[in-house]
């Protein structure tokens, strides 16, 4: 029998070094049992951290959600040891329905095929699932240009965000002749609520690598970056230990499995800028340069590392490229739509019941992803709105839930579909406060060389800002309006030009929102502090003081057994009182 423990980074927050410690110590405490203990990385259900599979020597698959090490011991006793599983726990089985399935019953897996399965360190299980084939496919039967060509005819878009088609992005990095050239990965994933690229790092770092390679076959390099992010320990780590384990295997370095290809690859780790998503900005962060982008022509297909011809695609595109090869063009073209092909990833994240990492087929709609894959809101409350592309995205409104998932139909929203994060909204958001969020992130992360994004985002945080706090005038929207189309227009690379998005959408979408911040000083949704105040219902309220013992400013008085009240004066609105009251006596106005 063998115990499975998730360790990608979500398995890890939610305890997962304790919950394999406990294992640990159950199994040296069985000597007798027949028990092997394994890792991997994200299952995808983040919402059922830390999760746990036993497969047993049948080969039958249970795994378990939300165990802890209570639970640990429990699932050892009872399935472990006596083979009977602990039912109450099980939200994926080989043998058995359960309500999670729903979960996956949508979704195709092709980046995300491994993860979850394989143990990210371990090479000879990579291989067991097929890693390296699609190289060696390319190497032994193909030219590069035969590469090129089955790239471009599968319709693989970049999944970096900008949609541009990779096969053709290969031909232009292939055509200038240079005894040097390089090939990228973008591995600098910092939208707030995404988590898509680290997760296949964490989960499948071989998957990566061979896209890597087959790329720089293609294009003509010999040599790889991987600029990843710092705060991304477990990947840097899975990373190095993957690249040594191919080089070892005779994937990587001279000579590749003996077909006179040479190759190397090296791990940059970035900083924490944002920008530096951005390709020119990335280059100049691997030269050891600040990382601001740079005016193009030349493009870094034919200027680009050490000024060098180089190609950029991200972690996604990559993960993408050994399957296309291995399994042929036509059957990644098999999913998707007419213009836009294959799968995509996104991370499920915000006020969602199941939130996680899902792979989907392209032109799936929105409202299958968000109700069936994700369950709907974790609050029970109605679907709002979802946040696409990050903060160089917009924001759908439930109106348009119909929406199906491809680059033209999203683009046709005002939003995008950026690298993949999904963050959705229920009816107690804030659009305002929103997009103000979104634009903070984006002002704070500009790097300074462009004027119009710089300082006219800042003018437009600022705006949004002074409607939040009940101080909006009416012509701040038209200000607004006039700052993004600047802004949008006068900014060198995809930040500045994408900048304004969160705001234009919400505008679009919930433009009663900021009319009522301006004109009635009030904030539908209860969530900007400045325009609404907490108050204790007298006719609701029986005395039992847990509000006021809860409160953190002790603005509430009151005896035991009698109605009390909030001092507006001191109250900081922070909601404690409303969240502890179990007589529905607070209400917020």
């Amino acid at each position: 029998m063998k115990i499975i423990i998730g360790l990608g980074s979500c398995g890890i927050a939610a305890g997962g070094l304790k919950v394999k410690e406990e294992f640990l110590r159950l199994v040296q405490g069985n000597p007798g049992a027949d028990v092997t203990m394994a890792e991997t990385g994200c299952m995808g259900m983040c919402y059922k951290e830390v999760m746990v599979e036993i497969v047993d020597n049948d080969g039958n698959s249970t795994i378990y959600g939300e165990v802890n090490e209570d639970r640990a011991r429990q699932i050892f006793e009872s399935h472990v040891l006596a083979g009977k599983p602990v039912t109450e726990f099980i939200v994926r089985s080989s043998t058995q329905e359960t309500e999670h399935d729903s979960f996956f019953a949508k979704q195709e897996r092709i980046v995300l095929a491994r993860c979850g399965h394989i143990d990210p360190e371990s090479i000879d299980e990579a291989l067991q699932w097929d890693a390296y084939k699609g190289l060696e496919k390319a190497l032994k039967e193909m030219t590069p240009d035969e590469v090129i060509e089955e790239v471009l005819k599968s319709g693989l878009k970049g999944r970096g965000g900008a949609g541009f088609p990779t096969g053709q992005k290969w031909k232009f990095a292939r055509a200038p002749q240079s005894e040097k050239k390089y090939i990228i990965c973008n591995a600098d994933e910092g939208d707030p609520g995404a988590f898509m690229d680290r997760s296949v790092l964490e989960g499948d770092p071989h998957a990566v690598l061979e896209g890597l390679l087959i790329g720089g076959y293609a294009i003509g390099a010999d040599e790889g970056y991987i600029y990843c992010r710092a705060e991304y320990p477990i990947a840097i780590k899975r990373l190095n230990i993957a690249i040594e384990q191919a080089k070892a295997r005779g994937f990587l370095g001279n000579n590749i499995l003996g077909t006179g290809f040479n190759f190397n690859i090296k791990i940059t780790e970035g900083a924490g800028a944002f920008v530096c998503g951005e390709e020119t900005a990335l280059i100049a962060s691997i030269e050891g340069q600040r990382g601001m982008p740079r005016m193009r022509p030349p493009f870094p297909a034919n200027k680009g590392l050490f000024s060098k011809p180089s190609n950029i695609n991200n972690v996604e595109t990559l993960a993408n490229i050994g399957w296309i090869i291995r399994n042929g063009a036509d059957a990644f073209a098999s999913f998707g739509t007419a213009k836009s092909k294959g799968t995509k990833v996104f991370a499920l994240a915000g006020k969602i019941a199941r939130g996680g990492l899902v792979e989907v087929p392209i032109g799936i709609p929105l409202k299958d992803i968000i109700f069936d894959i994700g369950g709907g809101t974790a609050s029970g409350k109605a679907f709002k709105a979802v946040q696409m592309g990050g903060p160089s995205g917009g924001c759908i409104p439930a109106s348009l839930i119909d929406t199906t998932v491809d680059y033209e139909e999203l683009n046709a929203t005002g939003a995008i579909m950026g690298s993949g994060g999904m963050i959705v909204m229920d009816e107690d958001n804030c659009m305002v406060d929103i997009a103000r969020y979104f634009l903070n992130f984006t002002q704070s992360e500009s790097c300074g060389k462009c004027t119009y994004c710089k300082i006219g985002t800042k003018r437009m945080l600022e705006i949004l800002t002074r409607i939040t706090e009940g101080n909006g005038a009416e012509e701040d929207i038209n200000k607004l309006l006039e700052l993004a189309e600047q802004i949008k227009k006068n900014s060198l690379c995809g930040l500045g030009q994408t900048a304004p998005n969160p705001v234009l959408t919400t505008l679009r979408y919930f433009r009663d929102e900021y009319e009522a911040h301006i004109r009635d000083k009030k904030c539908p949704a209860k969530q900007c502090k400045a325009l609404i105040k907490f108050t204790i219902n007298q006719d609701k309220c029986v005395g039992c003081t847990l509000c006021a013992k809860n409160c953190p400013v002790k603005c509430i008085s009151g005896a035991v057994k009698t109605p009390h009240t909030i001092d507006q004066s001191i109250c900081t609105k922070c909601g404690t009182c409303k969240a502890v009251c179990k007589f529905g006596a607070v209400s917020v106005d």
